[in-house]
């Protein structure tokens, strides 16, 4: 971290319009459709099931859907092994779902986003199979890395890149030559290099924009261009816990991939092509990088104005459940973002990571586990929903845009006693179980407290089993309860817009008139007429006693002199004065 000090009043993030494109300042609620709401009684969410239930959605008053990937697949690795780019999984629908899915949020006001990846393919498609078939250096080949092996009889990989989800990144073929995979074998990595790639992912962006989809989530978006020559490399690969923090002014955390695999300067090309056939639609459509990137300045560089419009901020993520970490990101993400006119894009959860309800409750609070099992340490449960609730607030008054993952408006945690014979992450059986895998972010929702698998499915079947206790968190147990996570969340979101928090803009505040002295475990800033207070300490601060709440994480309660106080591990939004 850069420091412990409390800042200094300064104004750190110019207000914005709030007519600017609508990417800007959206908030986006990911949905992962395996999990999200089954229609079919399989068990396994799917389309017509997310379409049931958008106007959910709209209720909670997000701006735009995200939908994690839904195409042909043999799901290998939960649909993020692509066999075709152009169809939906019979396992999800069928395109027709789709296309009334997507008429359906758009008839709500609610925009939608596609998963896109790009790095590697299922060993199912189309171009792989024919690669098998075909000869070593056969131009069916060239779409892939494939290369000899090293030593005398080509036994050994052609480098010492180990896989993200554990063990080489390579794997042999019965005729010798090697492939790689920087995931599981059953996703080899396409080459960039190539103009068939290039031409091939140009033309699924048109498919699916012809189709009418706002934007795409790019899978990986850092790993396409890898270093010529492929060269060896000393260090560790892991898409979840990143790599060590490096002494950089403008912020890292050990959230970025290190390596010849990644962030390579021929990626941007890339964008800048893809920018060229999104700016040919109307409408503002928008790629965000899923770019685990760093320091920030060089996670800057994907959104350039000629590249992607977002790219998740992972700093902010890995920042953890800590003031001077939080202050730290926030400031050097506005100031690398200004410098390329582009928004700050805010997470705290995602498919991919231990929900921060869970983190949140560790004794460390800033660690960021690869899952939990019953064998590691439990969360503090309460603990880790108050503290995520506090940071949900934050984070949605902050400028920018910001993402939202299914289930965190329920206060969902991750399940972190589920038994390893459910388990289906490769990551888990590529480690050996020495990585606990993310299927504890991924388990379906609950939609109605009562009925069986909480109403996922009218069947009650749940592909991955849910905790018994998760009858507390379900939609219905909450909707329309006062101070219910739910509630706190759509009152949030109101608020938000009503304030146009998203397009505002941030000054530091180290003193309220009428308050208690700020320490430096207080988050404090203002968004246009907003004070924004998260109390990440464990002392009382007592508030001015004029003050105008206009939304907190908990109810407030006031001291024996009548004023309000903010307690330990909870957010306000106060009506600034003038």
């Amino acid at each position: 971290m850069t420091t412990d000090a409390l800042p200094t009043t300064a104004l750190v993030h110019a207000p914005g319009t709030s007519d600017a494109a609508w990417w800007r300042d959206a908030v986006i609620y990911q949905v992962y459709p395996r999990s999200f709401a089954d229609a079919s009684g399989d068990g396994i969410g799917d389309l017509p099931g997310v379409t049931s239930r958008l106007d959910h959605l709209a209720d909670l008053g997000v701006d735009a859907v995200w939908l994690s990937p839904f195409y042909r697949s043999p799901q290998a690795d939960a649909g993020y092994d692509v066999a075709d780019y152009r169809d939906v999984d019979p396992l999800f629908g069928t395109l027709a779902d789709f296309d009334a899915l997507l008429t359906r949020a758009h008839g709500l006001g609610l925009r939608v986003m596609v998963d896109l990846v790009p790095n590697h393919t299922s060993d199912e498609h189309v171009w792989f199979q024919q690669a098998l078939a075909a000869a070593p250096g056969s131009p069916e080949r060239a779409r892939y890395h494939f290369r000899p092996g090293r030593g005398a009889d080509g036994s050994e990989p052609p480098n010492n890149w180990q896989s993200i989800f554990g063990g080489p990144a390579w794997t042999r073929l019965p005729d010798g030559e090697w492939y790689l995979h920087l995931f599981d074998s059953r996703q080899p990595d396409l080459d960039w290099d190539h103009p068939e790639v290039r031409a091939e992912f140009e033309d699924v962006l048109r498919f699916w924009l012809d189709r009418g989809v706002d934007g795409f989530r790019v899978d990986v978006a850092h790993g396409m261009v890898k270093a010529p020559g492929l060269p060896d490399w000393a260090g560790h690969v892991s898409m979840i816990e990143g790599a060590e923090p490096v002494d950089r002014a403008d912020e890292v955390t050990g959230s970025g991939n290190q390596g010849p695999m990644f962030d390579q300067d021929g990626v941007h090309e890339i964008y800048r092509a893809w920018n060229r056939v999104l700016a040919q639609y109307d409408g503002d459509r928008a790629l965000v990088a899923e770019a685990w990137v760093e320091p920030l300045s060089r996670l800057a560089r994907y959104v350039r104005a000629d590249e992607a419009q977002q790219a998740f901020n992972f700093a902010f993520l890995a920042a953890g459940w800590d003031a001077a970490a939080i202050r730290s990101v926030v400031e050097a993400s506005y100031t690398v973002n200004d410098a390329v006119g582009a928004p700050t894009t805010w997470v705290l959860s995602n498919h991919d990571v231990v929900r921060h309800a869970s983190r949140f409750g560790l004794s460390d609070p800033t660690a960021r586990p690869n899952g939990i099992a019953r064998t590691d340490e439990q969360p503090d449960v309460e603990l880790g929903l108050r503290r995520a609730r506090a940071a949900t607030l934050l984070m949605l008054g902050l400028p920018g845009s910001a993402y939202l993952y299914q289930g965190e408006e329920l206060g969902l945690p991750d399940h972190t006693s589920l038994e390893d014979e459910y388990r289906q992450d490769p990551a888990f059986f590529r480690t050996g179980g020495l990585e606990r895998g993310r299927d504890g972010c991924r388990v379906p929702l609950p939609w109605s407290a009562g009925e069986p698998g909480h109403g996922f499915s009218p069947t009650g079947v749940t592909w991955l089993p849910q905790p018994a206790a998760w009858a507390r968190y379900a939609v219905d147990a909450q909707r329309g309860i006062p101070g219910s996570t739910l509630e706190t969340y759509r009152a949030a979101l109101r608020t938000r817009r009503a304030e146009a928090l998203g397009s505002g803009g941030l000054e530091w505040l180290a003193e309220l008139d009428g308050a208690d002295a700020f320490g430096p475990d207080v988050v404090a800033f203002r968004n246009r007429d907003v004070v924004v207070l998260g109390n990440l300490g464990d002392r009382l601060l007592v508030l001015p006693a004029d003050a105008a709440v206009l939304g907190a994480s908990v109810e407030l309660e006031r001291d024996a002199a009548g004023a309000l106080v903010l307690p330990a591990d909870t957010t306000v939004w106060l009506r600034a004065q003038a």
